[in-house]
């Protein structure tokens, strides 16, 4: 790495040009140990939500009963506090993503899971309805902090080659807390083994200490080097990429093959809404178009679905309290394996293919899931089973929504642009689908609950032709050749606009996978 100017200090003012091998470099390794603790430290993230999201679905009918300590209905739970849960997560998504695209990943994946944690602990501490909904809030605003800053961190330290299937998997990791939120919650929920007003209570300070555990872990994740060497710290990402490289050819046995090139940027400290603005809407429209449509078809599915599954089987099928936890756990295991089994296809057959393909299977399933629930072809156990398929596909398209918008937009403004889409895609889809299904459910009519179900099928099966006609090909592509960064130096002429599905950028300055 060679650079006119650079800066050690903690916020620098970046005037000169930095020619770096780094994103070249990091594509490049083999998987290693050192990845390993990149997944682990970043990726159980995902493991909270789906702990947090099931354990509020699960335990709602318990909280809405009397003796739990809260004056509130199940109803108010699965509709009015899930929506500000979204919110939280919408504003949170927001706010810390421009932070971390201005302060850096590692500095904002710590205060993120900071105040997940502080939220949740005082959410187990409610006395009032009000209090309940105050911290359900603040632990959604952690939690979008979190998608924002991990996402961006992931993708810029996991090389070009597994990019797909290591972040579908760690996305669909959300369905391992769900397992766990939802034999968890059998458990808290026994009368017999804890008060009504206290199991509740448990099942949240169990996730406080799952995120404590994340912590100790997080704190050996590094900064990621591509915002080093952007943001004026060209020699420590150089110096951490060169010690990365000596730890994984010591593991290996064998010395590392030369990058595939270089590319030459303007450092620059940050990066302002405008520009961001600009770049998303007027440099890659259809890739904006894109990105929304994913996040809307899947926000809807899964939020409206995910905190009202336990009101459906208590309402149309009259399954205890105490036993929708294992019927949940059956349904996210089904979720957990689509982006397992599915992610290496990202990777191999592609990514417009497989989006595309996993948006309007899953979409057409449930629309026959609508069709079966509406004629009362089913039970409990049957439903659970069509859930089941519906969600292996859908998980792995709703996983890689993520994955698409931020892989798809220059480095500069990766964590804004998936804040900016998770906040906007999630409160079409995320606020009003919670609200709009609590509703349906309560009502206790089997067709309004059907109704909802198609409303979910059909904005699936819009993605998933969008989808069909806009993903971008990024599979085994560095993150700069699919969208160049905006600070780097072109030595050719400038790019036509929204080049979405082009083989490649032009300009020397362009690292190749």
């Amino acid at each position: 790495m060679t650079a006119e100017s650079s800066s050690a200090g903690p916020a620098p003012a970046p005037t000169g040009t930095v020619t770096t091998a780094v994103p070249a470099r990091l594509d490049r390794l083999p998987w290693s140990r050192w990845h390993w603790m990149i997944v682990i430290g970043l990726g159980t993230v995902w493991i909270l939500d789906g702990l947090e999201v099931t354990i509020v679905g699960n335990v709602a009918g318990r909280i809405a009963e009397e003796g739990s300590g809260l004056d509130i209905s199940a109803a108010q739970i699965t509709g009015l506090a899930a929506a500000l849960y979204v919110a939280g997560a919408c504003s949170g998504a927001l706010f810390f993503g421009w932070l971390t695209d201005r302060y850096g990943r590692k500095k904002l994946f710590i205060a993120t899971l900071a105040v997940y944690l502080a939220a949740t602990a005082l959410t187990a501490l409610s006395f009032e309805s009000w209090w309940f909904f105050l911290f359900r809030f603040l632990t959604g605003f952690g939690i979008g902090g979190e998608y924002a800053a991990i996402n961006s961190a992931i993708d810029e330290l996991i090389p070009s080659q597994y990019r797909g299937r290591v972040d579908l998997i760690i996305n669909g990791s959300y369905w391992l807390g769900a397992i766990g939120g939802s034999l968890l919650s059998i458990v808290m929920l026994d009368t017999d083994i804890f008060a009504k007003d206290l199991g509740w209570r448990l099942s949240f300070a169990m996730g406080v200490v799952l995120g404590l555990v994340i912590l100790l872990v997080r704190r050996h994740v590094p900064e990621s080097p591509r915002w080093q060497f952007i943001h004026g710290h060209g020699e420590k990402a150089d110096a951490l990429v060169t010690s990365v490289e000596r730890e994984i050819e010591q593991e290996k046995g064998e010395k590392l093959p030369p990058p595939a090139g270089e590319i030459t940027i303007h450092q620059r400290q940050s990066i302002g809404f405008g520009l961001i603005a600009k770049t998303v809407f007027r440099r890659y429209p259809r890739r904006t178009v894109l990105g929304l449509s994913l996040f809307i078809g899947q926000a809807f599915l899964y939020n409206a679905i995910t905190f009202g599954f336990g009101t459906i089987l208590i309402t149309f099928f009259d399954v205890p309290t105490g036993s929708t936890g294992y019927y949940f756990a059956v349904i996210a295991a089904g979720n957990f394996c689509g982006p397992l089994l599915l992610g290496p296809l990202f990777d191999t057959v592609g990514r417009r293919i497989m989006i595309s393909g996993t948006y309007l299977l899953s979409g057409i399933l449930l629309f026959a899931t609508a069709w079966l629930f509406d004629r009362g072809s089913l039970t409990a156990a049957t439903m659970t089973a069509c859930w089941c398929v519906v969600l292996f596909f859908a998980s792995a398209g709703a996983s890689s929504a993520y994955l698409t918008v931020s892989e798809i937009f220059p480095m500069e403004t990766r964590a804004m642009a998936i804040a900016f889409f998770y906040a906007l895609g999630t409160a079409a889809g995320g606020i009003s689908g919670p609200l709009l299904f609590a509703d349906l459910t309560e009502s206790g009519v089997v067709a309004d609950t059907a109704l909802a179900f198609r409303i979910g099928a059909g904005l699936m099966c819009a993605a998933g032709l969008v989808a069909a006609f806009l993903a971008v090909k990024a599979e085994r592509r560095s993150l700069e050749d699919i969208a160049e960064p905006l600070s780097a130096v072109r030595a050719g002429p400038a790019k036509p606009a929204d080049p979405a599905n082009s083989p490649g950028t032009s300009g020397s300055g362009t690292a190749s996978a």
